[in-house]
Parts: structure tokens; C-alpha cells; sequence
């Protein structure tokens, strides 16, 4: 390098010049970057979003909280940026990196929250909302967000929460004995059990579902059952009331048994004994003759059957009805059917979504009926099974089996699955039952059948005294523990007829369901008494 003159910079070449200037932009980078790691050192430090997070603690009514809540059903596009407070359960949780997705369910909706790290939501609150176990009970504070994909995995496909606040209502056990999605999963059919693209993912069997019932009843499937259930009854209520019914509350505690047999639940009664109801006849009789004409009555009833089958119970809930007629019983044997049609089509108008949800776990094919109802008379029956080679007596009740083939060989001809089976065998039937005025062989009574099983019993019920004792005679009732039900006759009733229905069995038979256990609450069988 030539002499500088002294005071005078040295002149630099462009290539020293452009050395210099990448490194001042390195060391510029470098400070940068030295910068931005403290300012994230920092945010990590200082938790900025401590107040937006955490756990309520015991909620023990301590103190009112005002917060507007949103159902999870109303978050939708209409209430799109809007900020609000929703509650529900963990349904479903992952997260990766800066980021946290929750899938909230409450009853049978589901929403999609988002949340990402950002100078809002800090790494903290991030970590804490991604260790919440599945199943906890979550409050939410968010935004609803219009999403251009649709979300499949929701019920609330079009729109997505992004999350401001997550608080902690009741944290789930982290362990849990079954899992929500593998109870929601229908079971494989025998074809794609043997099918290469079978997955075998879990499904819960039905024992499982049943000793964990509580975790069970979250399912969709559970919620839609249990919402038509809720429907049966209040139809049957309505259509009833309509008709100028009035709804009875009959003793759960008796003296004696209701139906006779042995198939009855003995309790211990002060320093005696009594019985629990095998259905509220005595009482819904004992109605009629105090002049209510019409009555009907929802209750529990009790059948000591060690029956281990898809359709028996030891407790369930009756739909029992009687009513005053004023020449043949079938004034109310028709009547009866036309409530059932009545309610059928009723549940098919307004429970379309549930029996979907339900269909989307148990498929089956809808429930299909006639109107007028379809009648058969018993003998008839007989005839249609001996063509298609069932050996059966006149006389001889008709076994699960033999229903069940009836109902089909029913659908076949005659394209319904609800019919009425008329003039049963007076030998099959209880003691207060009318014997048929042209055949005593045959008796003033039916049963009702969906999809060939069994949902009613009824019959023209005996109003005369003398004759009522002569018929419990025979079946060997003691008539001291039913005088008070045969003084009620003396006095002259009007004649009568009714039926009782079983809830769980409709609900069952309209779904399609294959066990009666699915379409109660908490199921009693003579091997299960809890939960």
C-alpha cells in the first residue's frame, strides 16, 4: 500500500469495502437476534397472560360470577366475531409446538377452539391448557371465527373459536376407563371383520359400557337415545291428555301380587310383608270404577323374572292406560294402536337428527307402520306360522323364537312393522281377564308388537265381582290380599278395558337397537343392581 499522507484516511479497495459491510451486517444481526432473545427470555420470565388461565378451584358457591354463556349449538356463522363465554368438556386435545387445538363438546355439539402462541397467549398458558386431561369441564372466553374449510370433526362445521381465556371448571381423572370416541364407534359387521381394510380400532362392549355408565351416557349416541325416550313420554302425555285422559299416580307398594306368579319382588313391610308392583292394574281398575273413565300413568315397575335376555329387565318404566268403553273393548283396543301410530309418526317428524345420531352407531331400517294399524286375530296367526312349517297349538302361547318369526313373516305380507295380535288364549292370560263371549278358549285380549317383539299387553278387564272371584279362584290368588280390589267391582263399574306398554322396549324396537340395556338410564337385571 502506497504512503498515506499524514492526517488523510487510507483510500479502501471494493473488495475490503464490501468485506466491511457484510461484517457490519453480521454484527448488526447478531445484536438483533442478541436483542430479540432476551425480549423472549424476558416474555418467558414475565407470564403475561397469568390472569387469563388457570383453575377455579372447589366451586362451592362462594361468590356470583355473571358470565353470559353461549350453547355450543348457537356458535355458528350468524354469531361470527362475536366474543363469548362458552362451557363444555375436553372432548378431544393436541398440540404442537406454538399452537393448541381442543375439540368441546357439550351434549351431542362439538366445536373446534384454536389457540396459538402469540403476545396474548403465552407459553405458559399454552402449556397449561395442553396438560388439561380429556373429559375436564372447561369455561372458554373467545372469539368466533368464520373458517373457510369446513371443520368435519365438529358439529359447528363452519366456524372455530379462537380462545382468549381458558379457565378450569372440574378436571377429569387423567386415566379414563373408557374413551369417549371408542364408545361412539360402531361395531364392525362379521364382513369387514374379515376384510383386509378393517382397521380393528377398540369398541367398547356392552358390560363395560354398563359398569361405566356415566362416561357411556356422554356419547351422542346415548344423548339422542335418551332425548327420543324423553319424547315417548311426552307424546304419550299429550296424545293422551288430547283424548281427555287424566294421568294417575298408582302405589309402587302392594299387598298382594298384581299379575300373580312367583315372578315378584317380596319386601319386607313393618312387621309383615308386601310386594313391589308388577304394573299399576289394581290401581288403573280401581280408577275406572271410581268414575275417572280415561286414565293412564308412568311409573316403575318390578318383574322378579330371572330373564338374562336383550329385551327383560326386573325394573322398568310402564306407560299404562285403561279406559271406560261402552260395548266392545276394541273402542279401546283401537284407540290404544291409533296413540301408538300417533306417537310413531310424532317422533319421526321431530327426532329426525336423533335418530340419525343413533342410526349413525346401530344402523337399522326405519320404522315402518301402517295406518289404519294392522289387527290379526290369534287364530289367524297360528295359521300364517303352521303355513311356513311352525308346529303350534291353538291354544299355545306364542315363545320369543315364534314371535319374533311372526313379526317377519307380518313385515313380508303386510309392509309394517307394528301390529296388533287379538283374542290371546284365556289359559295365558292373568286371572281379571275377560273370557271371549263366543269361544272360552279365547279371551277378550291382545298384545302390540314392533318389529316382532312383544310392547303391550292388554285386554277387556272382568268389572263383575262374582266373577272376578271365581276366575282369581282358579288361578289360586288369595283373595284376602286383593278384597279391596274386588269390593271395588261390587258397586258397579263400567266396563273397561286397557294395556300397558314398556318404555324401554318402544324405545329399543323404533331405533333398531339389539339390547334393552342401551335404552335405559341405569338397567336392572337379575345380574346387575349398580351403578
Amino acid at each position: 500500500m502506497a504512503d498515506v499522507p499524514e492526517g488523510e484516511q487510507p483510500k479502501l479497495s471494493k473488495k475490503e469495502l464490501n468485506k466491511l459491510a457484510r461484517k457490519a451486517k453480521k454484527d448488526e444481526k447478531a445484536a438483533e437476534k442478541g436483542e430479540n432473545q432476551q425480549q423472549s427470555a424476558a416474555m418467558e420470565q414475565e407470564d403475561y397472560s397469568k390472569d387469563f388461565y388457570g383453575s377455579y378451584g372447589l366451586v362451592n358457591s362462594k361468590e356470583k360470577k355473571e358470565l353470559n354463556f353461549l350453547r355450543v349449538k348457537e356458535v355458528n356463522v350468524a354469531n361470527a366475531t362475536k366474543d363469548i363465554w362458552v362451557r363444555g368438556r375436553v372432548h378431544t386435545i393436541r398440540s404442537k409446538g406454538k399452537n393448541c387445538f381442543i375439540v368441546l363438546r357439550q351434549g351431542v355439539y362439538t366445536v373446534q377452539i384454536a389457540m396459538f402462541m402469540n403476545d396474548k397467549i403465552s407459553k405458559q398458558m399454552l402449556k397449561f391448557v395442553s396438560s388439561i386431561s380429556k373429559e375436564s369441564i372447561i369455561d372458554v372466553f373467545a372469539t368466533i371465527n368464520k373458517v373457510e374449510t369446513p371443520i368435519e370433526s365438529c358439529t359447528q362445521k363452519d366456524v372455530e373459536l379462537l380462545a382468549q381465556q381458558v379457565f378450569v371448571v372440574s378436571s377429569s381423572a387423567p386415566k379414563l376407563p373408557l374413551q369417549i370416541e371408542d364408545a361412539s364407534r360402531r361395531a364392525p359387521t362379521d364382513e369387514e371383520k374379515n376384510s383386509e381394510q378393517e382397521n380393528q380400532l377398540a369398541v367398547v362392549n356392552l358390560d363395560t359400557r354398563l359398569d361405566n355408565r356415566v362416561l357411556d351416557l356422554r356419547t351422542t349416541t346415548s344423548h339422542a337415545i335418551f332425548r327420543i325416550q324423553a319424547g315417548i313420554c311426552n307424546q304419550f302425555r299429550n296424545i293422551l291428555d288430547a283424548r281427555g285422559f287424566v294421568e294417575i299416580m298408582a302405589p309402587k307398594i302392594i299387598s298382594a301380587p298384581s299379575e300373580g306368579g312367583a315372578n315378584v319382588f317380596e319386601v319386607s313391610y313393618f312387621k309383615g310383608s308386601a310386594y313391589l308392583a308388577q304394573s299399576p292394574q289394581l290401581y288403573k281398575q280401581m280408577a275406572i270404577a271410581g268414575d275417572f273413565e280415561k286414565v293412564y300413568t308412568i311409573g316403575p315397575v318390578f318383574r322378579a323374572e330371572d330373564s338374562n335376555t336383550h329385551r327383560h329387565m326386573t325394573e322398568f318404566v310402564g306407560l299404562d292406560l285403561e279406559m271406560a268403553f261402552n260395548f266392545h273393548y276394541h273402542e279401546v283396543m283401537e284407540t290404544i294402536a291409533q296413540v301408538l301410530t300417533q306417537l310413531f309418526k310424532g317422533l319421526q317428524q321431530n327426532y329426525q337428527d336423533e335418530i340419525s345420531a343413533v342410526g349413525n352407531q346401530y344402523p337399522a331400517e326405519p320404522f315402518q307402520f301402517c295406518e289404519p294399524p294392522l289387527i290379526l286375530k290369534y287364530p289367524d296367526a297360528i295359521a300364517l306360522l303352521r303355513e311356513h312349517k311352525v308346529e303350534i297349538g291353538d291354544e299355545e302361547d306364542l315363545s320369543t323364537p315364534v314371535e319374533k318369526f311372526l313379526g317377519k313373516l307380518v313385515k313380508e305380507k303386510y309392509h309394517t312393522d307394528f301390529y296388533v295380535l287379538d283374542k290371546f288364549p284365556l289359559a295365558v292370560r292373568p286371572f281379571y281377564t275377560m273370557p271371549d263371549a263366543h269361544d272360552g278358549r279365547y279371551s277378550n285380549s291382545y298384545d302390540m308388537f314392533m318389529r316382532g317383539e312383544e310392547i303391550l299387553s292388554g285386554a277387556q278387564r272382568i268389572h263383575d265381582a262374582d266373577m272376578l272371584v271365581e276366575r282369581a279362584k282358579h288361578h289360586q290368588v288369595d283373595l284376602a290380599k286383593i278384597q279391596s280390589y274386588i269390593d271395588a267391582f261390587k258397586y258397579g263399574c263400567p266396563p273397561h278395558a286397557g294395556g300397558g306398554i314398556g318404555l324401554e322396549r318402544v324405545t329399543m324396537l323404533f331405533l333398531g337397537l339389539h339390547n334393552i340395556r342401551l335404552a335405559s338410564l341405569f338397567p336392572r337385571d337379575p345380574k346387575r343392581l349398580t351403578p
